[in-house]
């Protein structure tokens, strides 16, 4: 019983822990990335506040706080810009879902299913961000007279 706890033992829990931690400071990341692309007028939610999405059980709220202020500040910027994107709130439906299935992964039976759902949502969600993000390159801001201060 008292080589329950080896050092190997700490190892695995670190590279497990790192495992899916390290997938979710990208996503924080590219998140950030894409609301700092956007003008601070634009922007509905706090960048710093997108790291709670780290955080066990209280992401499961946030989730939706992110997803919905993500699509308002990127509607918000593309309208700034004069670009049409056909989504008139980009990625809230994926989003939404993604959240959804990430309050069923707590309710038993329906877990696994809703976990591996909630996964491919994820990721499906990250990669129509960062296509986001993308445009925003793609279509930098006019900077006009009244900008420059002329």
């Amino acid at each position: 019983m008292g080589d329950l706890l080896q050092p190997w033992h700490i190892l695995v829990l670190l590279f497990v822990a790192g495992l899916f931690l390290l997938p979710a400071i990208l996503f924080v990341l590219s998140m950030q990335k894409a609301l700092k692309k956007c003008d601070p007028a634009s922007v509905t939610l706090d960048p710093a506040m997108l790291w709670l999405c780290i955080v066990p059980f209280a992401n499961l709220v946030f989730n939706f706080f992110l997803v919905l202020g993500m699509a308002k500040s990127l509607r918000n910027e593309f309208n700034r810009r004069g670009i049409f994107v056909a989504d008139p709130t980009p990625g809230q439906s994926i989003g939404l879902a993604m959240s959804i299935c990430a309050c069923c992964d707590i309710v038993p039976i329906v877990n696994l299913a809703a976990w591996i759902a909630q996964l491919i949502l994820w990721i499906a969600y990250w990669i129509k961000m960062a296509g986001y993000s993308r445009i925003l390159d793609l279509n930098p801001p006019q900077i006009t007279a009244t900008e420059t201060g002329v």
